[in-house]
């Protein structure tokens, strides 16, 4: 799964990586070493112009980067809370499950990300773990958006959330958490966020990339990521073990 991760890096460094206008305008996060759901998280979406009458133009695609709220709220919820019982979509039933089929079929975005926290259990305490790419280049996750309004106000402004989509972990991974993100591989990045392309069309990104998965690195850090008011670099640092004290012989 994908409870918390990181995302330090500002629209106009995304845009660049991931080839892609920055359309957040004032709206951006800055850096967050701590991302909870419910916050606000940027998003890369491709998606036809509008001309003045709101029509789409068939013939181009813009990619650009977005603000949303991490947390999927079905566009038939009377409630936005739903939304925190729902960052994460599983990859294997999300094309079918109502409160994901639409945006599976017409609304996919890319959350870029610097990496993960995963917590394994050891015995009653859960270790910390950050998984990133040692070289510094962002996850490219695998998301789903919707836009949501309250019924109970129909002139209100626009919700747009989101959602992680999670496969079976594998490798080092699986031995902390039995989920992952999707993590795609660059050339799917087009491929996936191709509004004309449905569930089927991009079925076969649903598997995750084990030459991707084999670069990542599983790094120990602080619990101190365990609170979501703890926020800074230092969360990033690999936590080195407690040495062993011996134990004072009094009888000796």
């Amino acid at each position: 799964m994908c409870g918390r991760y990181a995302s330090t890096k500002d629209p106009a460094t995304l845009a660049v990586e991931f080839d892609a206008l920055d359309a957040t305008e004032s709206e951006a996060p800055g850096a967050d070493y701590n991302v909870a759901p419910t916050k606000p998280v940027l998003a890369i979406v491709a998606r036809h112009p509008r001309d003045e009458e709101g029509k789409p133009d068939p013939d181009s695609v813009v990619r650009s980067i977005r603000v949303m709220r991490w947390g999927l709220v079905p566009t038939w919820s009377k409630d936005r809370n739903v939304g925190v019982k729902m960052i994460n979509a599983r990859s294997e039933t999300a094309a079918t499950k109502p409160a994901y089929r639409d945006s599976m079929a017409r609304r996919r975005c890319i959350l870029p990300a610097d990496g993960w926290f995963e917590w394994k259990r050891d015995g009653g305490a859960k270790e910390p773990f950050y998984i990133t790419n040692p070289d510094g280049s962002s996850l490219a996750m695998a998301g789903l958006w919707t836009a949501w309004r309250d019924p109970n106000e129909p002139d209100s402004p626009w919700l747009v959330t989101c959602a992680v989509l999670t496969t079976d972990a594998f490798g080092p991974l699986a031995e902390v958490h039995e989920r992952m993100p999707l993590v795609l591989p660059r050339e799917s990045i087009e491929q996936w966020l191709a509004p004309d392309k449905g569930s089927d069309d991009v079925a076969e990104l649903l598997a995750p990339s084990q030459e991707i998965v084999s670069r990542f690195e599983l790094r120990p850090v602080s619990t101190a990521v365990n609170s979501i008011r703890n926020n800074g670099p230092d969360l990033l640092v690999r936590a080195e073990p407690e040495p062993e004290v011996a134990e004072l012989d009094l009888f000796s």
